[in-house]
């Protein structure tokens, strides 16, 4: 019987064996977090490295590039000299054939490893090759990291850096780079340069970092919108959209901001302390300032009526193909009228 999919270990797993010396035949990676996905396959192409002595011996093929068949007769010919081949098979779930896997999995020649890579999920693990992937401990999935576990991860990553990152400054980091972790490893790397040898990623080298490098962040946005600053927000937006942002990301940043932005009187009569009262709006203790300024330009039908906005906005961009800065300008001009 086949595992559920609760049970199909990850790619992390998959990494550990591979650097303690334990190669498979075959690694089926797959999932929606590309990040680990190439992370993951870069700790196959060093581990099998040492048993390579010939570039003949590597070889990466992409999904509509060849007939699968071919590839598989090439896995099952000898190496050119060296201890082992590597193949790495990109972009696998485009393959029509895969069925035809099953054959090779009953018996993989163990001088090459063949490494399989599915962008995105898979629907039904009953059917083959998926079953037979499982069934003989091939299959590992790359699980997009979310909330805590995200929090987690920049913090070990900073540490193996050898510097120091506190779980809210972590959280401040990811508020204003989003989930994506290429992206989040990218300012990380940054922040790493700007503060040379000083070992802690503080609060305010990451809100300056922006300013440095002359990017505009989400809070940047939040800040010029609770000024009712619309000249100064449309360009703050078109920028991080210049530079990578995505529309959901600036919307659902939005919708949090107001949201939090209703409860900010609540928390003055209840006199709440600031950095409790930052905690419970959600936004981070440095930024709080900001909240209390704009509650004082925002009435509570001014942020109904930037919510509704907010969700008009996003529906529009997942029903319609709205051009991206348009998009952004009415949702801003809409707010800000």
């Amino acid at each position: 019987m086949a595992k559920s999919k609760a049970n199909i270990p990850s790619v992390s797993e998959a990494v550990k064996n591979i650097k303690k010396g334990k190669l498979l035949p075959v690694y089926y990676f797959f999932g929606e977090d590309d990040y680990n996905l190439e992370n993951s396959l870069k700790a196959i192409e060093d581990g099998v490295k040492p048993f390579l002595s010939s570039e003949f011996d590597r070889e990466v093929f992409y999904g509509e590039e060849k007939n699968y068949s071919e590839i598989i007769n090439f896995a099952y010919a000898f190496p050119f000299g060296s201890q082992k081949k590597l193949i790495i098979f990109k972009e696998f779930e485009k393959v029509k054939d895969k069925k035809n896997l099953v054959s090779y999995l009953e018996s993989p020649p163990d001088f090459t490893v063949l490494v399989l890579i599915h962008y995105g999920s898979i629907t039904n693990f009953l059917t083959e090759p998926f079953e037979s992937l499982l069934k003989n401990n091939f299959l590992f999935e790359a699980k997009e990291l979310k909330g805590r576990s995200l929090v987690e991860w920049l913090i070990e990553f900073s540490e193996s850096k050898g510097k120091i990152l506190a779980s809210d400054n972590a959280q401040m980091l990811v508020d204003i780079s989003g989930e994506n972790r290429s992206m989040l490893e990218s300012q990380l790397e940054k922040i790493f340069i700007f503060l040379g040898e000083k070992g802690e990623i503080t609060r305010e080298a990451i809100a300056s970092l922006s300013t440095e490098l002359k990017e505009f962040n989400i809070f940047d946005l939040q800040n010029a919108l609770g000024k009712k600053e619309k000249g100064k927000a449309l360009n703050i937006a078109f920028n991080m959209l210049a530079n990578g942002a995505e529309p959901t990301f600036i919307i659902f940043m939005l919708t949090k901001y107001f949201t939090g932005l209703s409860r900010v009187n609540e928390m003055k009569e209840q006199k709440i302390p600031e950095q409790t009262a930052a905690r419970i709006v959600g936004t981070h203790p440095y930024y709080y300032k900001d909240y209390l300024n704009a509650r004082l330009r925002f009435s509570d039908g001014d942020i109904m009526k930037a919510v509704q906005s907010l969700l008009k906005a996003e529906l529009t961009f997942k029903t319609t193909s709205v051009d991206e800065r348009s998009l952004i300008t009415i949702l801003i001009t809409e707010i800000l009228q």
